[in-house]
């Protein structure tokens, strides 16, 4: 009898482990072990234990392919996370590794492969490809395409969580606790203040006494000067908007004379132009967006147009803004030489334009959506030993799930959205789709997006800075281990898997974008690169940027306000203080917008930092070698992007590695 040593390690999150009946089975090149129940002498299969036992065979095996698990129900049924298999065999020599990661759920057998990462072409057993082959068809089968609605990317076809897997969802989901949260807390207890103003602007303080952050309280003291105004545009929840302005909009009718006060001696709008020094931020894409109504109240949207000027003393600064895309008599632009109430609602009302398009289009599309379509095909096409499965999967963790949640609980036509944002219901439908339609491939791609906004020369736009950081190091990561297995362009053109893979994201994923500029099929190791960087970067580090400092730029709700509640001002000198705190959300509105802020932007308890793997699907020298460069590298962009904003007074911190989750998972 050949008798192998078999080390079985149970998750350690909680719920992971069970009482029900394991079996073990090695599937070797020459025959099968004895099917084997594993029990040893008190409890097994705990939360975090790592069991060993001895299988055994009637002959050797030889080469040990795959490991069979079977669960089966004891008394009551009990699911169980088996994190990997370890096999021994007879002779002591190599251990090898077969990474699961996955849950069993109900009376269910299992196979998994030993850890060597392995293109298609990389297989020659038929055994092992006709494991490829049934993986796939399991997993088509589970996860597939669907159009949740018309002009926005395709999603998997999951009405509510409950309809996951339970390997793509979460013991604990920190979105189904703040919807339960607010179901009760905000329902039952909000709606006596719906409709009620503040009496002012320090009326704002009552409900900051408690949650706070060091930027919600600069940003609470500074909110209503210029230079604060345009740091936001830089380092904001926002700061891929902004662009270089060559030439003024035809439907922005500023003149020199207009902004001379704001100009730096000896110089004039037309000289900063042609200098560079000017630039725009323009919310056409809000322009006839369908407004909310709350619980018949009508709020109000504009689509401001805002010029802003790099002052040589003063930094970026507003210099005009235009509330409607059509001037006209009732369309003023708004000067800093305006009296000061009118100036402080327009910018304002920028403001509120941001929250929109940060929320929806930044954050919601161009990360959560953009990334669910990598996930799907992901899911789809790829098996778990092939290397691209395993170089994206942890930053692909659990975006399903909350997708899925947000989907019917933050963006539905009865979410939380609907009841506090200007665009809930559907105008933030519209506003995605518009998005979309102009949505390209170069546009998530950060070399190309600030070059192309003409951003490059602005100073203290640390987003930009430290976006570049790591775009690089991401890079160069998943082109160390493109180039590990793929040893040629030839390579990746003959992978049939992943070229399956480009066409699901393309022609199932991304439908209805012939400009994108995604082909749907990939020729070189350098494509195939820039891809997997854009997936990860777009999943780790711009979900971050726009995501993490929402509560900090939010909680002051004057400073970026969720909705308005009159509409923008036509008149300059008639614009009060009554009229400001008309329009401001109200006292229940202003509540939902700072705790939820507070709860989707805070730091997660149990997030998982960019860089760190949990789960161990490499297992290769070589590539956890290129693991272990990768974190290096992350250490050294932590250590200058501290050193950069020690001593300064607000500090730009969103994107220190050890602040970005390796998946979008909130």
């Amino acid at each position: 009898m050949e008798v192998y040593t078999v080390t079985v390690a149970t998750g350690t999150s909680e719920y992971s482990g069970t009482n029900n009946y394991i079996y073990l089975t090695l599937v070797g090149e020459n025959g099968e072990s004895e099917r084997t129940q594993l029990d040893n002498p008190g409890l097994d299969f705990c939360r975090g234990a790592v069991d060993q036992y001895k299988v055994t065979s009637p002959s050797p095996l030889g080469s040990v392919l795959l490991v069979r698990l079977e669960k089966q129900r004891y008394w009551v049924e009990d699911n169980w996370f088996c994190q990997y298999v370890t096999v021994e065999p007879p002779d002591g020599g190599k251990v090898l590794t077969f990474p699961c990661y996955r849950w069993f759920v109900g009376d269910v057998k299992m196979e998994i492969r030993e850890g060597t990462a392995k293109t298609l072409t990389g297989d020659s057993a038929l055994q092992l490809l006709e494991h490829r082959r049934t993986e796939l068809q399991e997993r088509q089968k589970t996860y597939r395409w669907v159009t949740w609605a018309p002009g926005i990317p395709r999603c998997v076809d999951a009405e509510t969580e409950a309809d996951l897997p339970q390997d793509v969802v979460h013991t604990h989901s920190m979105i189904q606790h703040i919807c339960n949260k607010f179901d009760f807390k905000t329902t039952n207890k909000l709606t006596i203040w719906f409709g009620k103003s503040w009496d002012d602007l320090e009326d704002f303080k009552r409900i900051f006494w408690k949650l706070k952050s060091p930027i919600a309280e600069y940003c609470m003291k500074h909110w209503k000067e210029d230079w604060f105004f345009g740091y936001q545009c830089l380092n904001g929840s926002n700061p891929r908007m902004i662009q270089r302005c060559k030439k003024l909009p035809e439907n922005l009718p500023v003149t020199a004379d207009m902004v001379q006060r704001s100009m730096a001696g000896r110089t004039n709008l037309n000289k900063e132009l042609k200098a560079g020094n000017i630039y725009l931020l323009d919310y056409a894409i809000m322009d006839g967006i369908p407004s909310n109504t709350i619980k018949g109240h009508p709020q109000y949207i504009a689509a401001p147009i805002c010029l802003l000027y790099q002052h040589p003393d003063e930094g970026l600064i507003p210099i005009a803004i235009q509330l409607e895309q059509t001037p006209g008599r009732d369309t003023p632009i708004f000067l800093p030489s305006d009296p000061p109430l009118a100036w402080l609602l327009a910018k304002m009302w920028v403001r509120h334009s941001e929250f929109q398009v940060f929320q929806i289009l930044s954050h919601l599309l161009r990360t959560h959506l953009v990334v669910e379509v990598f996930c799907v095909a992901t899911l789809r096409q790829l098996p778990a030993v092939h290397p691209i499965y395993k170089l994206l999967a942890p930053h692909l963790r659990y975006t399903l799930e909350i997708n899925c949640r947000g989907r019917t609980q933050l963006i539905s036509a009865n979410g939380i959205f609907k009841r506090v944002v200007s665009t809930g219901g559907d105008g933030l439908l519209i506003l995605a789709q518009r998005e979309y339609k102009v949505l390209t491939y170069r546009s998530i791609q950060p070399l190309y997006d600030f070059c192309d906004r003409g951003v490059s020369q602005l100073p203290n736009y640390f987003y930009k800075d430290h976006s570049l950081m790591l775009w690089e190091a991401i890079h160069s990561f998943v082109s160390s281990m493109v180039n590990l297995y793929y040893q040629s362009d030839h390579d990746v053109q003959e992978d049939l898997e992943l070229q399956a893979w480009i066409r699901d994201i393309t022609e199932e994923g991304f439908t209805e974008l012939p400009n994108f500029g995604l082909p749907s099929k990939l020729s070189s190791r350098e494509e195939l690169c820039t891809l997997l960087a854009v997936a990860i970067f777009t999943s780790t580090a711009q979900h971050a940027a726009t995501n993490n400092g929402q509560f900090d730029w939010c909680a002051w709700v004057p400073n970026t306000p969720c909705t308005m509640r009159q509409p923008p001002p036509t008149d300059k000198d008639a614009v009060t203080m009554d009229m400001i705190m008309a329009t401001l959300p109200d006292v229940s509105q202003s509540c939902v917008q700072m705790a939820i802020t507070w709860h989707l932007g805070r730091a997660q308890p149990d997030a998982i930092p960019l860089g760190r793997y949990t789960e161990d699907h490499f297992t290769e020298a070589k590539a956890l070698e290129v693991i272990d460069r990768f974190r290096m590298e992350l250490k050294e962009i932590e250590k200058h992007i501290l050193t950069e904003n020690e001593g300064l007074e607000l500090q730009y911190l969103f994107l220190l590695p050890s602040r970005i989750e390796n998946s979008i998972t909130i």
